[in-house]
């Protein structure tokens, strides 16, 4: 039988170990930002274009290279970083499988550009697939420039695996920052498609956060600074009245390094606890600094996952630090064991001075005496006819409607609604009867198909009603955001919001649509963005489409809401004059209807 098992070729080994380091556009980005910090780069430039998908290029100012260095790089398991099995547990930089360049350089074509100091001139090599194209020598600044070109262009099921240009940039976005938080003393930018997004300069973490987060930021911080023999602790929490409905902005760093670990996540919640409302998730920028031989960083091919020694006694410690520091900035209720609140003197009697009470006995009162014997001459005397009997009189002729408290709809069969066309049941469905028996309607998933086709149809065909603002109403967003707010501003301007001057992390609303209130604005656009970040395709009209589903979904009525006799029938007119009333916008079904003969087999049975 002939042998089977046989050595891979290079180029084929390198397309697999791609598969585990370069899974997206922002892959590329993290291990090409973090080489340059590794060659001590005081400024970093990050230029993308198509998200990724026809060039980055990360630029530094860095050490540099070599002629022999930058060729070696390209090869698999070459790294500077380490020389022994023993330097793993003993890591101070943040490449170290040399793996990145190599992996990058078979799925795509990439251009290295890099000089020393002290040398004249520098190298240049362009790799195209793993193969060597040209080496030679240029004249360049000194430091490194990495341009990766053309991603995954021989691995086209990779390619057509990518997310739309929304999502993959918004990736890139999330590295960056993780990037940029972890190194405050190093000047970033970033750039796409020929647009600045971040220009961030060299400073402490707080400028660093409201840098990258917007100016408004600034007041939300709660310093945090915590020292042991296990880990040092230091960052931010945000005030519990600014928390989020959303995780994504939680950063843990472990020596200047962006992880993922949810046990660590669950003891700065555990900190907030009766802090926060539900559904909300605090916000916080916390640095973990820790002896490099008590984790163990290798165990995920991203390096976002670590190993800890002790993660129980972190775990307490992290959590005490959270709450230590809400208490000691007056932000959660600190309690005094040794003192009763309820003796306090009250505001308005502070000053005052305090009178001996008055006792009165009345020396001649005989409980034991019938009720016309008693001679009680307390100034409230008790009534004859107070005893218990007496709260029933005149039951019989009370105008009391016990069917509307026993009705499941506390007050389906009363006679106000013996002649209506619906029924609330439980505040969550409809229910009304039709030739063939009844249909259930769920109120919450028929709104969101009213709004639904309205919002659609007042994007695409006309333009909404909207109400102007008394006092302009001004919101901050980061700078991503703001990029994606002037990309659908004429589409949100057609449903009815005005917007006037856009600045680089605020916006100024002017006007509304009509059926939402002031308070609903920020968080109907701020699930707008979420939810085109997340989820937009590549085509325009995909485009209003989710912008229409959104926000149905953020103003449809919720669950739990009772409706008076005109809301539900208006629902469920509005509902079947739809073009598609049979489902929500996201695809449930709205309403259920049981015939005549399924509630006949009921009683027969």
């Amino acid at each position: 039988m002939p042998d089977i098992i046989q050595l891979l070729p290079d180029h084929v080994a390198n397309q697999i170990a791609a598969g585990e380091v370069v899974q997206r556009p922002a892959s590329v980005v993290k291990e090409l930002m973090e080489n340059a910090i590794d060659a001590e780069a005081t400024s970093i430039k990050l230029i993308v274009r198509e998200a990724g998908k026809s060039l980055i290029q990360v630029i530094d100012n860095g050490k540099g290279m070599s002629q022999t260095d930058a060729r070696l790089s390209f090869e698999r398991h070459a790294t500077s970083k380490i020389k022994k099995a023993e330097d793993l547990f003993n890591l101070h930089t943040k490449g170290f499988r040399g793996e990145a360049l190599a992996s990058i350089a078979a799925i795509a074509h990439v251009e290295l550009r890099t000089k020393q100091d002290d040398q004249q001139l520098g190298s240049c090599l362009k790799i195209e697939g793993s193969t060597l194209i040209s080496q030679e020598n240029i004249s360049t600044p000194t430091g490194t420039s990495v341009a990766v070109k053309n991603l995954f262009y021989n691995i086209p099921a990779r390619r057509n695996f990518l997310k739309s240009n929304t999502i993959e940039t918004r990736h890139i976005v999330n590295e960056f920052q993780r990037v940029a938080l972890a190194h405050p003393n190093i000047a970033f930018s970033f750039y796409h498609n020929e647009n600045e997004v971040y220009n961030l300069s060299m400073g402490n973490l707080r400028q660093r956060i409201v840098a990258i987060l917007g100016k408004k930021t600034n007041e939300k911080l709660v310093p945090i600074h915590e020292i042991t023999d296990l880990v040092e602790i230091k960052g931010f929490v945000t005030k519990p009245e600014f928390a989020k409905k959303k995780r994504d902005e939680q950063f843990f760093f472990v020596n200047d390094r962006f992880i993922k670990n949810a046990y660590l996540n669950h003891a700065v919640s555990s900190a907030f606890e009766n802090l926060l409302s539900g559904g909300h998730y605090p916000t916080y920028f916390l640095y973990l600094t820790v002896p490099t031989n008590s984790i163990d960083i290798n165990i995920h091919p991203t390096k976002t996952e670590i190993k800890f020694d002790d993660e129980k006694t972190l775990y307490a410690i992290l959590r005490s630090a959270v709450k230590h520091s809400l208490g000691q900035y007056n932000v959660a209720p600190i309690l005094d064991f040794d003192r009763d609140a309820t003796l306090d003197t009250p505001y308005n009697l502070k000053g005052t001075n305090s009178s001996n009470p008055r006792v009165i006995v009345n020396r001649d009162f005989n409980p034991f005496k019938s009720e016309d014997q008693k001679s009680i001459q307390f100034p409230y005397k008790r009534e004859k006819n107070m005893e218990w009997e007496s709260l029933y009189n005149g039951l019989d002729t009370a105008n009391i409607d016990f069917k509307s408290e026993t009705s499941v709809d506390s007050g389906l069969f009363s006679e106000e609604k013996q002649n209506s066309k619906t029924y609330q049941v439980h505040k969550k469905y409809i229910v009304s009867s039709i030739k063939s028996g009844i249909v259930y309607i769920n109120q919450h998933l028929a709104h969101q198909r009213i709004l639904y086709e309205e919002f659609l149809e007042n994007i695409t065909v006309k333009d909404a009603m909207s109400q102007q603002l008394l006092f302009p109403l001004e919101l901050s967003f980061n700078k991503a955001d703001i990029v994606l707010i002037k990309e659908i501003k004429d589409d949100l301007e057609s449903i009815g919001f005005l917007f006037g001057e856009i600045l680089n992390d605020t916006i100024i609303v002017m006007g509304m649509p009509v059926n939402i209130v002031e308070s609903q604005i920020t968080p109907i656009i701020e699930q707008l963005l979420e939810d085109i970040k997340n989820d937009i395709p590549d085509t325009n009209f995909s485009h209003v489409d989710l912008m229409a589903k959104s926000l149905s979904k953020s103003l449809a009525i919720k669950t739990g809401t009772k409706l008076d006799l005109k809301e539900q029938e208006d629902i469920v007119n509005k509902l079947f004059l739809c073009k598609q009333p049979d489902s929500s916008p996201f695809g449930k079904r709205t309403f259920i209807t049981v015939n005549i003969d399924e509630i006949d087999k009921k009683f027969n049975n």
